[in-house]
């Protein structure tokens, strides 16, 4: 979307981005690698392109061949298995390859302006790796945020007092092209991005915890913000500048933010491994949905994800989509591509 608003969309454009799904699409912790996947594309000989026949090996899952093949960019592999040295070469062997006209690191919300320490903090290790990374190669980058607190992580306050200028607004015609992604992809983030670009404002509750986000008019803004700047403020970023190893990483990530979202992953697998597979039985999904409705609006929601839905109501990711149907299907009415109305207080 920002690609097409900025550039035209005329030529695709090469986005470098994790296989990093979380469990409800890929029931293995952690971030995947090229050893993870049949059917990649070298581009240089350290980064390899995820094309639409590209799979992930059992048990590992990715979103990223069903993206290649929706989307008309090129999706490049970002493998952080051998730390930030290791992304930064990536980095320059895929500059020295396609000679980019300009290179953009894109965030969705601005948890990439984290200290560490903020309690609302849930996933910094990503960021950092890639900004860490970014500020050691060769050539301007320029650092966007999307969305000011639409990832739950940082108050939007907290986010917009390190703005630089406002780049762009999406607008509802900026996000049709590929508004229909979020008709199966889980991104939450990225679902209030579009939903706000459309006009959608109330209060939305994501994730297993229910953490609630505000559905504003700042939300389809996008804006350019320092990328020095962000280093600066970033300590896990700073702390991982020179790290070999994602195991290298992670640990900084204990010492300075108290944990590592690796851990939390493993942790949260482990619990699913051992959780029966509910039965998707219509007459108790509507209501157990009720019940639910009812406490997230005691709690100030008006919409949530259906992420959200999954986890709260106990189905697995492999049920999602089942589950969407079932809901669209049943109450049309609720659908507000690509969130959930939750219903008003009778």
């Amino acid at each position: 979307m920002v690609d097409a608003v900025l550039y035209g969309g005329d030529s695709p454009a090469v986005i470098l981005t994790y296989a990093w799904d979380r469990l409800l699409i890929d029931p293995v912790p952690g971030p995947r690698g090229p050893a993870n996947f049949t059917g990649l594309r070298p581009l240089t000989p350290r980064v390899h392109a995820v094309p639409p026949e590209a799979k992930p090996i059992a048990p590992a899952g990715s979103t990223l061949p069903r993206l290649a093949a929706e989307l008309p960019h090129t999706f490049a592999l970002i493998d952080p298995h051998h730390g930030v040295q290791g992304i930064t070469r990536e980095l320059e062997e895929l500059i020295e390859h396609l000679a980019p006209e300009t290179i953009d690191l894109l965030d969705v919300g601005g948890d990439i302006l984290a200290q560490g320490d903020e309690p609302t903090l849930r996933s910094p290790l990503a960021d950092a790796l890639t900004l860490a990374a970014c500020c050691r190669i060769d050539a301007p980058v320029r650092l966007l945020v999307a969305g000011p607190g639409l990832d739950g992580e940082l108050p939007p306050d907290e986010v917009r007092s390190h703005f630089g200028p406002r780049v762009l607004t999406l607008t509802p015609r900026h996000v049709e092209a590929t508004g229909s992604v979020l008709d199966w992809h889980p991104s939450e983030a990225t679902a209030m991005l579009i939903a706000t670009a459309r006009g959608v404002r109330g209060r939305c509750e994501v994730r297993d915890a229910g953490l609630p986000v505000a559905l504003t008019d700042e939300g389809p803004t996008v804006h350019e913000v320092d990328l020095d700047e962000a280093l600066g403020r970033n300590r896990l970023a700073r702390a991982v500048h020179a790290t070999t190893s994602l195991e290298e990483a992670e640990q900084h990530s204990r010492d300075i933010c108290g944990y590592s979202e690796i851990d939390d992953e493993r942790d949260k697998a482990t619990w699913l491994g051992t959780r029966p597979q509910r039965t998707l039985a219509p007459d108790a999904v509507w209501r157990d949905l009720d019940r639910f409705e009812a406490d997230a609006r005691s709690r100030g929601a008006t919409h949530t994800t259906f992420r959200r839905i999954t986890e709260a109501l106990g189905f697995g990711g492999a049920q999602r989509q089942d589950l969407r149907t079932l809901l669209i299907s049943g109450r049309p009415e609720r659908y507000t591509p690509p969130l959930w109305r939750l219903a008003p207080r009778s």
